[in-house]
């Protein structure tokens, strides 16, 4: 019987995990579209793999809900609804409030230095050209808010979501894969700057409930853009 030695099962995982970051970056970056059925063989092909890391990963996207397993069907993206959208925006701006909370209780200097430098280049996404860029940063933005409130679980459950979203909201509609909210543009920045104040401050209080503001807001309007041109 064959046996893997220890240099190989970190290659494996290796493979595994590389493999894993490929599909989720062409899932949230629009090249694999939400309802695409995901091929072990022709994603192993395009990627250069054998099917077992391609097997492997599809199954930790399954685990993270970025991706479905049908029954005697295979895999595939899955698809949000509206509905979805309320729900996730309901829970991203409960959870991201409390971690705002705890983050200015303790955010350090150098922290709140890095999420400047983060909220200046935001500022700096003025041309729809831009658009990819500010998402990008606006993740990091809220991401290193999450991480800096050293809260284990609320950590491990925002990063995770994520993962899949919003990025993968806006992608996943057709009418918001490529631009925004036109009421948005000002407003967001704007939004972010307020929530920096109240985390210089130390203001836990504040820090919450306009972190939750924040995401209810853009919930909101994205729902009601998605009713309307529906």
């Amino acid at each position: 019987m064959d046996t893997i030695n220890d240099s190989e099962l970190v290659t494996h995982k290796q493979l595994r995990r590389w493999v894993a970051d490929r599909l989720r970056a062409d899932i949230l970056e629009g090249r694999l579209r939400p309802g695409e059925w995901l091929r072990q063989e022709r994603l192993a092909q395009e990627y250069g793999v054998s099917q077992m890391p391609v097997r492997e990963a599809l199954k930790e996207l399954v685990a993270e809900g970025l991706v479905e397993h049908v029954p005697y069907r295979g895999v595939r993206i899955v698809t949000f609804t509206v509905a979805d959208v309320e729900d996730l925006y309901a829970i991203r701006s409960d959870l991201e409030g409390r971690a705002a909370r705890a983050t200015a209780l303790r955010i350090t200097p150098e922290e709140l230095a890095e999420l400047k430098v983060m909220y200046e280049q935001m500022k700096l996404c003025q041309s729809p050209d831009d658009l990819r860029r500010y998402r990008e940063v606006n993740r990091r933005f809220h991401l290193y808010i999450i991480a800096a409130s050293k809260r284990p679980y609320l950590i491990r459950t925002l990063t995770q979501m994520w993962d899949v979203f919003p990025t993968m909201l806006w992608s996943n509609f057709a009418v918001t894969a490529a631009r925004s909210l036109p009421a948005r543009d000002q407003m967001d920045w704007q939004e972010h700057e307020a929530i920096l104040q109240a985390l210089e401050r130390h203001d836990g209080e504040g820090a919450e409930v306009l972190m939750r503001r924040h995401i209810q807001t853009a919930g909101n309007e994205l729902i009601a853009f998605l009713r309307e041109n529906s």
